[in-house]
């Protein structure tokens, strides 16, 4: 299939069936669009208290500010090349102030108990600091040399927690590697990639045909320049990339292997995972 077949279908996809941030993302990052509608449509989903909600992540549904979110905003700023917004430093006196004294952000807070969410988003009353909710936004920041009275304590709290695994899940794996790959300490980011590294691969499903929800090569290095990309063979990740493309549905989108618990969600994620799908394809030169 020729790679303009796979973008125009793509879009297609999009246009009938993504939210407009997604949308709009697509826009700009594969048409030439400009930056300021997707910043302020990301800017839509953020509250007075600084920290984002309102369904960013399709699975939380309620408005108020979560953690999640607010990486997920950060994320897509850092590739609109906005980080300079003022969304920004806002975001990151929101996550100060829920972190908890150990230096880490929680993975969900109690306040979505009182909106509809997936049934997989919960948390105690009192919930600890994870890796999950703050290492990728930490990596965020040192990519753009970003300050913040947050960076150095939620840094501490990354190394601490880094050093201290004996496994993994995906998410977390997911999460802390940009944190490795940005970190400025780079002698101690390769050390600590050296085990870490190793817990991984414990955990990358290699079979592209697997069923269920996994988490294969291009989920962990969905670029070539990430500290993961050195986990897998050449081969390994050719085929998966075949495999991304032939993923491709006859509606011009991708879909997702997680369970679909409210049907909204279904659209607003297969949006989401289509631009995803198409970054990773031309970061690897496939667009």
């Amino acid at each position: 299939m020729a790679d303009a077949d796979i973008l125009d279908r793509a879009e297609e996809f999009l246009w009938r069936n993504a939210r407009l941030v997604d949308r709009l993302r697509f826009e700009h990052l594969f048409r030439g669009g400009g930056s300021d509608l997707p910043v302020a449509a990301v800017r839509a989903y953020q509250n007075s208290d600084g920290g984002f909600g309102n369904a960013l992540e399709p699975d939380l549904r309620g408005p108020g500010s979560q953690p999640e979110p607010t990486n997920l905003a950060l994320q897509m700023l850092d590739e609109l090349g906005a980080t300079g917004d003022p969304a920004v430093p806002k975001a990151l006196d929101y996550l100060a102030s829920i972190t908890r004294p150990d230096g880490g952000v929680p993975f969900v807070l109690p306040s979505s108990r009182r909106y509809p969410h997936a049934p997989w988003w919960r948390t105690e009353d009192d919930p600890p600091g994870t890796l999950v909710a703050t290492a990728n936004v930490v990596g965020t920041l040192y990519k753009n040399g970003i300050r913040h009275s947050w960076t150095e304590p939620a840094t501490e709290f990354c190394w601490r927690e880094l050093e201290r695994l004996t496994g993994t899940w995906p998410y977390e794996a997911r999460s802390f590697i940009p944190f490795l790959d940005y970190v400025p300490d780079r002698a101690r980011a390769e050390a600590v990639f050296e085990r870490v590294g190793k817990l991984i691969l414990q955990i990358v499903e290699f079979d592209p045909d697997a069923e269920g929800e996994v988490h294969r090569p291009l989920d962990f290095a969905p670029r070539p320049d990430t500290i993961a990309r050195r986990l897998f063979g050449d081969d390994v990740i050719e085929k998966h990339l075949d495999a991304l493309v032939a993923a491709q549905e006859d509606d011009g989108g991708w879909t997702f292997d997680w369970q679909v618990w409210t049907p909204v969600t279904e659209p607003e994620w297969r949006g989401w995972v289509t631009v995803r799908a198409l970054k990773t394809l031309r970061a690897y030169d496939r667009l």
